[in-house]
């Protein structure tokens, strides 16, 4: 049996091998393709990316023609370089430094020499393109913005880069890929499939017709449509409201999760992205480090919330029955804890869950807050419980919604005042800051307006998403799950009802929109940051967060306005605003619509140019 296993080792083994080569010489022809490369020329075919739609069907990205001029550096020889330059508006210099770049990449393969032509400019390389021998023109899209709001959801689209290339063999030199936004997110749904088409070629390298009548050609398969959450008309107007503004604006529908607008200011046109001058327009923006348009508010701005925050206090409060709708805390016009500490408030008198919301009286919210800490012996304990409330509102994570930027926030832990305090003698009086938002809390409008989702669901909510739908694909099961909070659904209606006091009665009546039942809450949240190295107290941020209407919520709504002074002031109007504009189509408040319009914050923004202008994350 030895004496033959061992042959029948080698046997078996020599008869594998030359079955395989029997396949990739004879039956196999890609090695073969490979190996006739000198001879065959390679052509791309680049598809169209998919269309952009909003919710309601309203076309808003589409696709315009482009030209892409291509080099291969082996095959220039005996062309007219100055009357190419001159064609073409370039340098000698860009002319000798493209062709060396593209040689260093392949000498042997296209390299894109001069990216996005338009078709006057295509028209008049056309014309002269049989004396530039090595030089070719490919036809790729760009993208055609319908609107000019919107740049920070959609993103733009820029050429591959090297590391991009090494890791994703689908690009080659001079592709287009998504950046930022729904391009990059959905980029391989947008993107489509390259077709590639064979061309054979004689020694003289003429084209002499398809590799094998193009047996290994393919159709290029144009980019799927995707249809977003976003209402156009609400995003355009959010955009409006904004000018002369920093800050952001998030809406979302309480009962899917579904983004209607996502608004951060300053923004820009989408359309100075495209074409010949994105590369200049782009370093313009980036280098803007006083206004930062390519910086989402929205998204990545950590403040602290202020007064929207007591939402929270108090129905961690109920949660944990300290309190109860009837309990009472008297304000005089503050609250004084520890040693002398105090603080202020503009109300007075006895204040109750409901006219406590109405009034925003820090008084009754710092009493509630520390009595949530008090309950239990160790402090530390006491802020692990009242942070894991915290966090199931979907704060201090990452919220993980379909867009590729984001900030977590803060929720602080024990862990936090272990770090503060090391040697610990913390306890509620400490904290209690917190109570307010004025304390190591810091907040993302979207997670504001996720925060306000909830409420308005009393207690439950959907992962905040961009997209609502793309042909022949599931939205991910993660955007459809309801996620709960660690509070009671019996909760919430009392602190409802606070929140739409707060139109009727409270610190928001004068905003209030005929016809719609708003639930909100003001707030103004100090801003700290440092100039010439102090740490300075600047203008405070107005924030504001409602949802509407009181039964059956269709728009929970977050607006954050820097350095814009009382939540009523700045956020408050263009609140009130964006819900009408989305539950009406119409404006009937005009007077709150001037006002928005007229308050120009430059001035506000430019006292602080020769340090920081404004603090990003509200410190």
């Amino acid at each position: 049996m030895r004496k033959v296993l061992l042959p029948t080792i080698i046997i078996v083994t020599a008869l594998l091998i030359l079955a395989r080569l029997f396949y990739l010489q004879i039956i196999d022809e890609t090695l073969k393709l490979k190996s006739d490369n000198n001879a065959i020329k390679i052509i791309y075919e680049y598809p169209e990316r998919g269309y952009i739609y909003d919710r309601n069907g309203t076309l808003i990205v589409a696709n315009q023609p482009s030209y892409d001029i291509l080099v291969t550096p082996k095959d220039v020889k005996n062309i007219d370089t100055l009357e190419l330059c001159r064609l073409l508006k370039i340098t000698k210099a860009d002319f000798i430094r493209i062709v060396e770049k593209a040689r260093v990449y392949s000498p042997r393969l296209p390299s894109v020499f001069l990216p996005q032509l338009n078709k006057r400019e295509y028209a008049a390389f056309q014309e002269k393109q049989r004396k530039f021998q090595g030089f070719e023109i490919v036809k790729r899209s760009l993208r055609d913005y319908q609107t000019k709001a919107g740049a920070n959801i959609f993103g733009f689209i820029t050429q591959v880069n090297d590391k991009i290339i090494k890791e994703n063999s689908y690009y080659r030199s001079g592709d287009l890929i998504g950046k930022q936004g729904v391009e990059q997110e959905y980029e391989y749904i947008l993107r489509g499939i390259k077709g590639v088409k064979y061309r054979q070629r004689d020694k003289f390298n003429k084209d002499i017709g398809s590799y094998k009548e193009g047996k290994f050609d393919t159709i290029a398969v144009q980019g799927e449509d995707i249809k977003l959450t976003i209402d156009i008309k609400l995003q355009e107007y959010g955009e409006e409201l904004m000018l002369n503004k920093r800050g952001g604006i998030v809406a979302i529908e309480p009962s899917t999760g579904e983004i209607l607008a996502l608004v951060t200011a300053p923004s820009y046109d989408p359309s100075i992205l495209v074409g010949r001058d994105r590369s200049r327009n782009y370093t313009q923006l980036y280098n803007d480090s006083i206004a930062k348009p390519l910086f989402d508010r929205a998204l990545l701005g950590e403040f602290p919330p202020g007064s929207p925050f007591k939402i929270l206090t108090g129905l961690v409060a109920l949660q944990e029955g300290v309190i109860d709708e009837q309990t009472t805390f008297y304000c005089n016009h503050g609250f004084s804890y520890g040693r002398g500490r105090f603080m202020r408030c503009h109300g007075s008198g006895p204040h109750q869950l409901h006219n406590g919301i109405a009034v925003s009286c820090n008084t009754y919210f710092a009493n509630a807050f520390m009595l949530s800490i008090n309950k239990y012996k160790n402090p530390g304990q006491a802020v692990d419980i009242w942070s894991n409330h915290i966090k199931s509102f979907g704060l201090g994570e990452f919220m993980g919604y379909d867009l590729p930027t984001g900030k977590k926030g803060l929720v602080p832990t024990s862990k936090t005042y272990k770090r503060i305090y090391p040697n610990g003698g913390w306890r509620s009086t400490t904290i209690v800051s917190n109570a307010i938002g004025q304390g190591e809390v810091l907040m993302t409008p979207i997670q504001l307006a996720n925060m306000m989702a909830a409420v308005a669901n009393e207690g439950t909510y959907f992962t905040p998403h961009i997209v609502k739908s793309i042909k022949d694909h599931r939205i991910k099961d993660k955007f459809l799950t309801k996620h709960k909070t660690t509070i009671n659904p019996m909760y919430f209606k009392p602190v409802i009802e606070g929140l739409h006091a707060v139109y009727n009665e409270g610190t928001a009546k004068s905003l209030k929109i005929e016809g719609i039942e708003i639930c909100g809450k003001t707030g103004t949240a100090e801003n700290y940051s440092k100039i010439n190295g102090k740490r300075t107290q600047l203008t405070d941020h107005s924030i504001f967060v409602a949802f509407a209407p009181k039964e059956n919520p269709k728009i929970a709504i977050a607006v954050l306005v820097e350095n814009g002074y009382f939540g009523a002031r700045n956020a408050g109007p263009i609140a009130s605003l964006m819900i009408e504009k989305y539950l009406k189509g119409s404006i009937s408040r005009k007077d709150l619509e001037t006002k928005v319009y007229t308050n120009d914050l430059q001035k506000e923004y430019a006292k602080y140019i020769s340090g920081q202008p404004f603090s990003i994350n509200g410190r």
